[in-house]
This record gives structure tokens, sequence and C-alpha cells, in this order.
């Protein structure tokens, strides 16, 4: 495959406007299916390359570029979806927003990877169903927990007599929230078990002391079944866990650390699993308290129990076979 040539698109809810990076050709579509089989006639046409020789290009929109890409991926066209903020570190300082200028800069940026760059391969729909209901699930206990923290405060101020109303409703909603999240949690059960790959992975993964249910799926999800990232390291870094040398020349000695570009709520997960371990797992309780003791920083030595799992994860993801606490066995 060779790239010859780059079609850069800004996608917004209702439209999509387009650029062929040689031609300069513009043209603004529907974004619907309908919109979508005139962008690529189109696109053929002013590019006048190959399919196999055509690239289009978008910014990660959520579910304004997923009919996109999936529409694209089903007639197999070349895309890559690329995150904005590489866009626009890329190309230096911008002002003000239009999507003509957009898409062109999009299409400037993939043409000049184009040797480079990595096409997109859509997850499977298992592992997008999971990724839409997890989603979900959190949001909902996002809500459920402002409930109960504004019911335990009225509580403290408030009659329960005097405002029964008041409480009665957000005590519904609770009870309701609580019956939708495990619903959610069943459907996902549902979506591993009836795949033999994802349960493997599943079931491995919750071999390893600390990595519950919710880290699990998230890794699935997040590594689209493990195929997405080459080495623990380089999830590591997604995840904003890694850590990273903090030094110029002469002048800049500092200490190494993890950046703050990360997959928040992966690394909020790995956080909780880090500390779960350290409580559970005597191996990473009694490297936590020997760093402790040494007079080393804690969130270091948490750190680096959490790059510690994930090497873990992906070992047993490798190896195929469920992690060994080979502690238990010593003397």
């Amino acid at each position: 495959m060779k790239i010859i040539d780059v079609v850069g698109i800004d996608v917004s809810k209702l439209t999509i406007d387009a650029i062929v990076h040689q031609s300069k050709s513009y043209r603004q579509f529907e974004n619907s299916n309908k919109g979508f089989s005139i962008l690529c006639k189109w696109a053929l046409s002013q590019s006048k390359v190959d399919k196999d020789n055509l690239l289009f290009v978008f910014e990660h929109t959520g579910l304004y570029s997923y009919q996109l890409a999936t529409y694209l991926a089903t007639k197999e066209f070349h895309f890559v979806i690329v995150p904005g903020l590489e866009i626009k570190r890329s190309l230096g300082i911008a002002r003000g927003k239009d999507d003509k200028i957009d898409a062109a800069k999009i299409a400037r940026y993939a043409y000049r990877l184009r040797d480079e760059i990595k096409l997109t391969i859509l997850p499977s729909e298992e592992i997008q169903h999971l990724k839409s209901l997890l989603t979900l699930r959190d949001r909902m206990v996002k809500q459920r927990a402002g409930y109960k923290a504004s019911l335990k405060e009225m509580k403290r101020v408030l009659k329960i007599k005097d405002n029964k109303v008041l409480f009665d409703t957000q005590k519904k909603i609770i009870s309701s929230l609580d019956k939708q999240i495990t619903k959610i949690e069943v459907q996902m059960n549902e979506i591993i078990m009836s795949n033999d790959k994802l349960k493997k992975f599943y079931k491995l993964m919750v071999t390893i002391t600390g990595i519950g249910p919710q880290t699990a799926l998230y890794m699935i999800v997040l590594t689209s079944g493990f195929t997405k990232f080459n080495s623990s390291r380089a999830f590591a870094s997604y995840s904003g866990i890694a850590p990273f040398p903090n030094s110029s020349g002469t002048s800049i000695r500092g200490k190494t650390k993890i950046s703050n570009l990360a997959n928040k709520k992966m690394k909020s997960l790995l956080d909780m699993a880090a500390k779960t371990a350290i409580q559970y797992n005597q191996e990473m309780k009694l490297y936590y308290n020997k760093r402790i003791e040494e007079g080393k920083p804690k969130m270091s030595t948490i750190n680096i129990i959490r790059n510690k799992l994930v090497a873990r994860i992906f070992a047993v993801i490798n190896r195929g076979t469920p992690y060994v606490n080979t502690m238990k066995y010593a003397a």
C-alpha cells in the first residue's frame, strides 16, 4: 500500500468538511451514510488516485465520527482517526476556528506522515458494545454518588418527617440507578462469556491480585482485545504511569517523572488496583513497606506497583496461563 493523496475531514454533529490535499478541492457533506457515499465518490474523482492509494483522516469526536469510521471500514477505505491534540501540536499556533481550514490542517498533517502513519482498525462489535456500556455505567455511578452525597448532607441538616418527598424521591432514584447499573454489569458479563477469546483474557487478568472486574474490562476495551499495544511499557505510557526523564543540557536535571498526558480513567483504576495489591498481596506489601522504610516517596512506590501490575497483565495474556503467586510456595 502506498498513500499518494490524503483527504482531511473536519467532523461536526450534522456535517463534515472535506479537503483533498493535492488538488485543494473542498466540499461539505451530510454526516450520514448518504453523505459518506457522496464523499467517497467525490474524493476519488478529485484526487484521481486508486482507492488503495487514498487515505481519509479525521479527528476522534466520539459519536460524531463513529458512523463515518464504520462506513469507511465497511467499504474498505483506508482511514486514520487521530487525537485532536496530536494534530494541534504538530502544526503550531493557530488563532480562531474554521471548519474548512481545520480540514486542510488535518490533510496537511497526514500528508506529511503518510509513509509512517498507522491505519486505524476498528475494534470488534463486542468491544465497541462493551465500551458503550462501560461509559454508560460510569455516568450512572457518578449520578448515584451525587445523589448519595446529597442525601447524606440532607439527613445531617433536615428532619426526615418534615421532608418526606425530598428524601423518598432521592432514595427511589438511587434504587433505580442500582438496578440499572446491575443490569449493565450483567450484560457486559454476558458479552465477555459469549466470546471465548475475551472470556480467556478476562479470566487470566482477574487471577492477579488487585485486578478486579472493572479494571479487566477496561483493559480489554482500551487495548482492543490486546491488539493495540505492543508492550506493557506502551500501555503504561498511554495510561500515564510510565516514568520519563526530565533533563535538558546542563541547566535542567529534574527527577524522572510521569506525564500528564494520560487516560485518566485507566490511571485511576490502576491506582486502586495497586492499593488493593499492597493490602492483599504479600509480595507487594513487603515491597511497599521496604521502600517506605527506606524513605522513598509513597506515590512513586505506588506508581512502581501500578507498572508491575500492567506488566503482569501483559505477561499472563502473552503467556496464556494464569498468574501464579510464587510467594505462597516459599518456605
